[in-house]
């Protein structure tokens, strides 16, 4: 099956989580505009019945870039409607965790959507950067912001500024990578993260995103209203309750 008839995304879904496999193998799994819509759909989904969303790569690699072919050809009116960026943006809002499990090669606005995810995973394999000023444009779908929340300003101005990419365990070293697998373990990793979200109430869950994508000025206004909501539920009293118990044991 070509790049052409292939969905460029491929989805499984289960109870609490998706997995959402960028597809696209001729390409490296660069992200085109058929990708971007089905990126749209899929947050259409899991923001009316909000689930854990794990995204990775087909074929070892997690997204080369943006499709240079269709990129090559774009103007100004393109730039200013942000393709790449509200789909990344919207990704990055989910109400629940995105894990990003990335193999290979995330470069450019594969770098970027990685970039949306709240955790990040790797292998001896991985490979991050953004090299868009090689390419005359800059990283402007969430990289200049994004990044620097990440890895801190400094690290950030030097990855976005020369365009270097950096190997796993440099990546793992920032900050960038929370932790590194073998290949064949990289999803196993994914779910075992995604089951230990699962297990907790999934509303605290949902409000610690919330708290955490917040902007500075919104603290600690925000978490203080979180939890007060969280402090009149039932559930907070059935597990503490059941904390306070298995202690006795």
């Amino acid at each position: 099956m070509t790049d052409d008839i292939r969905p460029p995304l491929t989805v499984e879904r289960g109870g609490d989580r998706v997995v959402a496999t960028l597809d696209r193998p001729h390409t490296r799994n660069a992200i085109d505009l058929a990708t971007v819509d089905a990126l749209h759909a899929l947050c259409v989904e899991l923001e009316q019945e909000p689930r854990i969303l794990i995204l990775t790569g087909a074929g070892g690699v997690f997204a080369s870039g943006a499709d240079i072919a269709q990129l090559r050809d774009r103007r100004a009116p393109d730039a200013r409607q942000g393709i790449n960026t509200h789909a990344f943006a919207r990704i990055a809002a989910l109400p629940m965790p995105v894990i990003a499990a990335v193999d290979g090669f995330a470069l450019g606005g594969g770098a970027e959507l990685a970039y949306a995810a709240d955790i990040r995973i790797g292998t001896s394999r991985t490979r991050l950067g953004n090299p868009e000023t090689g390419l005359g444009i800059l990283a402007a779908a969430g990289a200049s912001w994004r990044l620097p929340q990440i890895v801190g300003p400094a690290r950030a101005a030097e990855l976005l500024l020369t365009g270097r990419i950096l190997e796993a365990d440099e990546a793992l070293a920032w900050g960038l990578l929370s932790s590194l697998h073998d290949p064949g373990d990289l999803m196993s990793a994914a779910h075992a993260l995604a089951d230990r979200i699962a297990a907790n109430d999934a509303l605290a869950t949902r409000h610690t995103k919330t708290a955490l994508r917040a902007p500075l000025e919104a603290h600690p206004h925000i978490d203080l209203e979180l939890q007060a909501e969280l402090f009149e539920r039932p559930e907070k009293r059935e597990r503490m309750t059941a904390f306070l118990e298995r202690r006795k044991r």
